[in-house]
Order: structure tokens, then sequence, then C-alpha cells
């Protein structure tokens, strides 16, 4: 028969997961007409697709047009899919205006056509619920007590009563899945499961009841036996499609648990209204966006059970699949691919990022070469206790145990004289691959080192410079009333004394340095760069350590140092990195959408260490007595200082035995260099590094906030240089969290990979997942450049009235006349607020904003547990306090980047 001639069959909603599998099997034996509202990105290519809105009657009437000019007036059966469907649960026009107008409408322009059937696809739910050992059929009551299932019973009332001389059949299948789950209940279970989660272990109703599905394939059999018994069936057919057995949601559980986990899977029974109150905790208050919703809960007792016989005894159907004999396949695809699993039952991916990586890297280390499949189909079929092995089925299928057997054998055969013959010349090739790509690496490398031997004849002519400084900067001895003053006050030692000890060191320093940078010269002997960047490390320090009364020698040593230590591990290649992660050229971590080490993101982070050095230097030259006084233009201090002055001389200033300023410099320098070191992979390729920029960043940041935060407290006044100083290490702690979750993933990958640990912490290493971050850097448009820099890091409104509650805290001392001990309080918990707020910022560190509930709650309790404050301070702290645990409890604007599987995190 030519096509022609073939007969014609509609399909609404040709593009979906179930249409598209109707249409290609329909397109064997008819002539197909795809019906969709939009043209869809993998069209079905059997099938010519019509672009038909049926909420519009022109679009619906332009598509009747193009059918009848290019097929006729005569349809043999219209398939109809289209349909709205909303997992909210809540009432929605669409419901009325798609499923049931929309039918209406389609069917009414049917009427202009020679059309022998319609098809609509109903669902198994539109009956109410029954009891273990009570099947429904066709004649069960119906149940309308949701709007998705309501919009399918008014469907069917309205096709009975208007389908005129066109017969239907109304089909009620349970819920379809395929191969690859494809089911959103079943694979929200399933996904739980796989990540472990929590909630994976408490189920809100009768764990033993349970529900039908249906296999993509059985469906679609009956939905083409369907189209070809039209002339049999009656005019008017309610039909149930459905498994036999109905699974319990304990015994999916069970062997969901086994299948992926190897072991049992422990459910609990909670409370329904403990459930319902956790929804209503996570869509109301935090304003998350589960898959879990309150009319989910209210059925999650229903049980299905169908009788299927209208349909056998019709149609001479019955399922040919198992929900429980298919989950191993179903699994067996989420561990083969977890990041297309994901992506096909339309969950978040980047959660699973990481395992998919690590699958396919332990499926190409253990299969042989030109094997991928057929062993892990083989282990799969063993592992889910199939009654027989993957080969035994595929025999049976063939149809030919015998020639199973000779056939299996000779293949063997032949699979081991291949292997023999090109197996050992492959492997070869690649190790002969491999050794040329290492030897081009070497010898890139070994270029690429003397192409930068200029930065160890500069350290050479520092050292030189710093040998000769003594005989330019040191010969003074006379020195300012501050130096003594500063003498005096921390009980030094001379300061002529002093110069002598930094002059010897720096005659000592400028020899190593020139040494280090001689022996720098060779590759082999790359220790030599590690030792100058300690002798830089050490003149950061000494003018700190020995009280500088000289001013140019300490901006010299500082200045000195930090070069030379630019020059030997910053500008050149840092010494001791593996091989294999230099060769990687890869610098997006699995699951991720950018590299959080692009020098675009790290720029926030240096220009705020920048900020934080020149306050921090103004201060220490204060501290060492270089200048007569600190700047400050609000805060008065005590005994004629200022307040700066009085803060940076303070007992808590001078508790430390160097300058805490020039400390803070020290640190802040540090963050500059660290900040511009290494390039865009070196989450993964130094490891280490990115740790002690993390604990300069974030643990230290946090400490430095602190101490500025207790000034008033302790010391009675502000400093307002510290509070700028604290506020660019608050704003550098949020830019650089994502790169430290970013290393954290890679060496647990890397551990669970078989790498030691310590190895790839100091050494760095590559990454099985060829990630790359596509985004400009410094070359795009400055707005472009811009929302580069600030990935990861959004501001959503209830964290930016948080940091502005927090700061208004801090001035109840001024505002309201509090007293201490509680205007103590709202000075440090304001300040914590703030703290708390800026850092959730970035998305990795989310959940830290739910200290704020806790600083919330104190705010409610201080003003009946501490003295000191007025009537206004007291409804103050207690409308801030509940402010501030309303906001902090929506997660607030995120956006639309992925962090692998921290994703979870990010609630």
């Amino acid at each position: 028969m030519s096509n022609e001639q073939r007969e014609v069959v509609v399909v609404t909603g040709s593009g979906g997961f179930i249409g598209a599998a109707v249409v290609n099997k329909l397109a064997q034996r008819y002539r197909v007409v795809g019906f969709d509202r939009g043209v869809s990105t993998h069209p079905p290519a059997v099938a010519e697709c019509v672009c038909v809105d049926v909420t519009s009657d022109s679009s619906v009437a332009a598509g009747m047009e193009r059918l009848r000019a290019a097929y006729g007036d005569r349809i043999a059966s219209v398939i109809h899919l289209a349909a709205y469907f909303d997992l909210s649960g809540e009432p929605s026009p669409l419901y009325e205006a798609v499923t049931v107008r929309g039918t209406e409408r389609l069917l009414r322009a049917f009427q202009d056509f020679e059309l022998e059937q319609f098809v609509f696809v109903s669902t198994m739910l539109v009956h109410a619920p029954t009891e273990p050992g009570a099947p429904i059929n066709e004649d069960a009551p119906l149940d309308p007590k949701f709007p998705y299932r309501a919009s399918k019973i008014r469907t069917e009332q309205l096709l009975r009563e208007q389908h005129w001389d066109i017969p239907i059949v109304l089909v009620r299948p349970a819920g379809v899945y395929d191969d690859r789950g494809r089911s959103a209940f079943l694979a929200q279970q399933i996904a739980r499961i796989y990540e472990r989660q929590l909630s994976s272990h408490f189920y809100p109703g009768d764990v033993a009841t349970g529900q039908p599905f249906l296999h993509l394939d059985d469906l679609v059999d009956a939905l083409v036996r369907i189209v070809e018994r039209r002339a049999q069936l009656p005019p008017d057919l309610p039909l149930l499609l459905a498994e036999q057995d109905a699974p319990s949601f304990d015994r999916l559980q069970h062997e969901l648990g086994c299948l992926i986990h190897g072991e049992a899977w422990t459910t609990h029974e909670v409370p329904r209204t403990l459930a319902q109150t956790g929804v209503w905790i996570e869509t109301q208050v935090l304003r998350e966006e589960p898959f879990i919703r309150p009319w989910m809960i209210e059925i999650s007792d229903d049980h299905y059970e169908v009788d299927t016989s209208r349909a056998s005894n019709l149609l001479e159907w019955a399922p040919r699949h198992r929900l429980i004999e298919a989950l191993p396949t179903i699994v067996a695809e989420l561990k083969r691919d977890p990041v297309g699993w994901y992506q096909a039952n339309k969950l978040n991916s980047a959660k699973v990022a990481a395992r998919g990586v690590e699958a396919e890297a332990q499926a190409t280390a253990s299969a042989p070469d030109g094997d991928t499949a057929k062993p892990a189909e083989g282990a799969c079929g063993h592992a889910t206790g199939s009654d027989k092995p993957m080969e035994g089925r595929c025999g049976q299928a063939m149809g030919d145990k015998a020639a199973e057997g000779k056939c299996g054998h000779a293949m063997n055969q032949a699979s081991q004289v291949a292997e023999g013959r090109c197996g050992h010349a492959m492997q070869a090739t690649a190790t002969k691959a491999g050794d040329d790509g290492m030897s081009g690496h070497m010898a890139g490398m070994r270029k690429l080192h003397f192409n930068l031997l200029w930065v160890h004849y500069l350290n050479l002519l520092l050292g030189a410079w710093l040998m000769t400084s003594p005989v330019i900067f040191g010969g003074d001895t006379a020195f300012s009333d501050a130096v003594w003053r500063v003498t005096q006050e921390r009980g030094l030692s001379d300061p002529a004394l002093r110069s002598q000890w930094l002059a010897r060191s720096d005659l000592f320093s400028g020899a190593l340095i020139m040494l280090f940078s001689i022996l720098s010269l060779t590759p082999r002997l790359a220790w030599a760069q590690w030792a100058n960047a300690a002798v830089g490390v050490w003149l950061l320090f000494a003018p700190l350590l020995m009280w500088a009364p000289n001013a140019a020698v300490y901006a010299n040593d500082t200045m000195v140092g930090a070069l030379v230590i630019t020059f030997s591990i910053l500008v050149p290649m840092m010494p001791g990195m593996s091989m294999a992660g230099m060769m990687d050229s890869s610098d997006m971590p699995p699951g991720w959408t950018y590299s959080p080490s692009t020098y675009l993101q790290r720029l926030p982070i240096i220009a705020m260490g920048a900020l934080g050095f020149l306050i921090s230097r103004h201060l220490a030259a204060y501290q060492l007595g270089h200048i007569e006084g600190a700047w400050e233009p609000f805060f008065a201090g005590l005994q004629g200082l200022n307040g700066t002055e009085t803060i940076i001389t303070s007992d808590v200033s001078k508790a430390w035995p160097i300058a805490d300023a020039g400390l803070g410099a020290v640190a802040y320098l540090f963050e500059i260099l660290m900040g511009a070191m290494g390039g865009r992979q070196r989450w993964r390729t130094m490891p280490w590094m990115v740790t002690m920029f993390g604990m300069l960043v974030v643990p230290l940041g946090i400490v430095s906030i602190y101490f500025i935060i207790i000034q008033p407290i302790v010391i009675g006044t502000w400093c307002t240089l510290c509070l700028l100083a604290g506020i660019a290490m608050l704003i550098m702690i949020p830019y650089s969290l994502d790169e430290l979750v970013a290393m954290g993933q890679f060496l647990t990958q890397s551990v669970r990979r078989g790498e030691p640990f310590w190895r790839t912490f100091f050494q760095g290493g590559a990454q099985p997942y060829d990630g790359r971050d596509a985004h400009p850097d410094f070359d795009a448009p400055l707005a472009q450049a811009a929302r580069s820099a600030i990935r990861g890091v959004t501001l959503p409104w209830t964290l930016l009235v948080s940091t502005t509650l927090g700061a208004w805290l801090m001035l109840t001392r001024l505002t309201f006349d509090a007293e201490p001990p509680m205007a103590d309080s709202d000075h440090l918990v304001g300040a914590l607020i703030v703290t708390t707020a800026v850092i959730a910022m970035a998305e990795v560190a989310r959940p830290v904003r739910f200290v704020n509930v806790v600083l919330g709650a104190w705010l409610l309790a201080a003003p009946w547990m501490l003295g000191g404050a007025s009537m206004p301070a007291t409804w103050n702290s207690v409308l801030v306090g509940l402010a501030i645990i309303a906001l902090s409890l929506p997660r607030g604007t995120c956006s639309k980047e992925h962090y692998g599987n921290w994703d979870r995190f990010v609630v």
C-alpha cells in the first residue's frame, strides 16, 4: 500500500513524551499528522507536525484547513493527548481553557470531517480510590476532588454529550513510565533515595497502599489496537489500562533501596498534619518550590487496583511489562548516566554531575576496548536477581538457543582474536600518543621556564637592592618623638638597636634572595623558588617583629618582599604542581555552570584587599610611630586622642606582640597576592592555596570583624578606618566561598577515585570531565564583565533589609538612649546580623541566613533579660527581632547558576 493510500490518524500533543511514541508506532501503518501548540525541537520525523493551539478558534481552523488540503476529509482516528497539568494542585483557568474547552473546540472542528473515531486520553485517577483486594473497573465511581481530575471528568462528560455520531473512546491509563523512568512521581521517589535525602525515609500515609503503573510501550500498543479495531468497538467506550499488580509504596522503597544502594530502605510513617506543616513551611515561609505539595499528602493513603478485563476482551490486550521487573533497568540507566537520567526526568542534573563523571570514568577504566554496554548489562542482570541472565534473555528473544550457543561462542572467539591482534596495537598506539603528549608538554614547560628567566633576574636585582638598602635607609640616629613614644609605651629596645637588627636582616635576606634567584635559573632546582618566596614572607614580617623605627625601611621591606614572592611563584609556574593537572585544560567543575576561579570573579576580592591594605598601612604607620596622628573624621577618643588613635593604642591592641594593624596589612597583602595567583583551573590545580586563601578571607576575616564589632563595647569608641577595613573584609567573604566549595568537591571526588588526598591537596590534579566556562573574561563588554564578576552572589531584598536592620540596631545607643548591657547587646547582635546576611548573599552559603533566626529570637528575649533598655528600645528590639526572623526564613531570589551536588544545600 502506497503512503497516499494509507489511512490518516491525527495525534494531538504529538511532541510530548507519550505523543512522540504514539506517532512513531502509528507511522508504521498510517499517515500520521501531529497537532501541537508549538513546533517541538525534535519533532517526529515520520509525521507532519502542524502548529495548533486548541484554545484558539483561528488556530484550530487553520490546522483543519491544512489537514483537509493535504490529507482530505476522511480521518481514521484522532488520538487526543493535549491537556493541561500542573503539579501545584491549585485551580487554574487553563484546565478549563485547554483540557475542557480545547477538546470541545477540536471535536466541533472535526464535525466537518468523516471522522471514524475520537480517542480521549484521560487518567485512571478520575475514579475514586479503592481498598486492597477490590479492583476498580470502568463503572466504578468517579471522584473530581482535584482540579486535574475534575478537568478530565468534565471533558469526558462533554464528549459523551456532544460527540454526535463520532465514536469515542475514553482511555484511562495508570501512571505511565518507560525504561528511564519518565514518571514524575516515580522519578522523584528514585532521586530521593539515590541522593539519600532524609525525606526518603518518611511517608505521610499508609506505606501498604499503592497503585499500578503502565509502561509506555503497553500504552502505545493499546492505542494502536484501539485504532485498528475501531469498527468493532462500542461507540461510547471507557477503557482502563494498567498493569495487574499495584506495588505498595513500602515495596517500591525496599526494591529501590536494594537496587540503588544494596540495602533495605527503612520507611517511617509520619502524621499527615506534620507533613502538611512541613510543606507549608517550605512553600509559604521558606519560599521553596518542593515537589511534594499539600494535595499529594492528602492522597497519600489512596489505593488503586484495576480490572482491565474490558481491554483484554475488546482489544485482546494485556500489559507485557511490570514496574517491579522494570526497576532494575531504570536504576541501571540512572547509574550508567546519572546526568542524562536526571535531565530526561526533568530533575536538577547538577546534583549528580560529579557522580556521572565518576561513573563514566569507572566504566571507561573497567571496560575492555570496544566493549562497554555488555559487561554493565551482565552485572545488572545478575545483581537484580533476574530469572535469566542477560545473555539468556537476549538469546530467547532471538528465538534460537542453539544458535545463541554457537553464535555466542563464535562471537566470543572472534572478539578474543580481534583483541589479540589489534588490542595490543591499540594499547601501544594509545601509550605512544600519551608519551608524545607528555613529551610535548614537558618541552613546552621547559620552554616556558626559559622564557620567564627574566623574573629570576629581577629577583637577583631586588636582592642586590635589599643588600644596599641599609646604607641608604638605615643610617639615621635621630628618631621622631612618635617613635620614642611607641618605644616607651611598648617597652621596646632602643630604636638604634632595632635599626641595626633590620639592617642585618636586609643584608642577610638580600644575599639569600640573590643565591636562590641564581639557583632558580635551572628547572632542576624548583625548590629554590619556594625558598625565595619564604624569604619574601620574612621581609613582610621583619619590620613588624622588630618594630621598624624607620618608615622607609618598613616600606622598602614590604615592597621588596611582595615583589620577590610575585616573581618567585606568582608570575612563573608554581613548582611542584601535578603534571596531569596542568595538562588538563578544563576549568568548570562537574555540574557547575561557571568556573569559580576566573580573574573577573577574583577582582572584587583583590580590590577589597587593596583597600584594606592601604587602610591597615596607615594605621600601622601610627602604631610604629612613623606618623604623629591617625585620620579620624567622626569619632572622639580618650585622653586627647581621636577614636582611631584610641582604638589602635588600646589594651586590646597592645595585647599583640607586634603592631596588629601591620599584621592586618600583611594579611590583606597575602589576599591580594593569592587572589592574583593561578589560572581559571586553580580550584583543582592549587587546592592548598585556595584553602589558605579561604582561611585568610573567611575565618580570619570573621575574627577581625568581631574585633571591630566589640570596639565600642570594650573600648568605648569607634574607628572609622577600622570600620572601612572591616566592610572590605566582609565583602570579600561571599565572593570567595564558591571557589572553596568547588575545591572541596574536587578533593572529595579525587579521593573517591582512589587518588591520595595529600598529594592532590598539595599538587592538584586533573578531572575526568572536560568542562569549560565559555563566559568571556576581561575581553567582555563592561556590563557583561561586571555581571561575570559577581556570579554566585545575589542580593535578595530579604537579606538587604536584614543588613539595614542590623545596622540600625547598632545605633540604639544614639537613637533610643539605650544603656549597657542592652545597648551592648543591640550593637553586638546587630553587627552579627549584618555579617550573617552579607555572607548569605553567596548562594552556596545561603543557609547561613538561618543563624539570623537565632539572633532574632535573642532580640525578642533580650529586653526582658537585660537592663538598660528604654521603652522605645524595648519595642525596637522586639519588632526588629520579629522582622529578622521573618526575613531570614525565605531563601530569596537566586540566580540560574548551578553548583554540582552543592545545589541541594542552596535552600
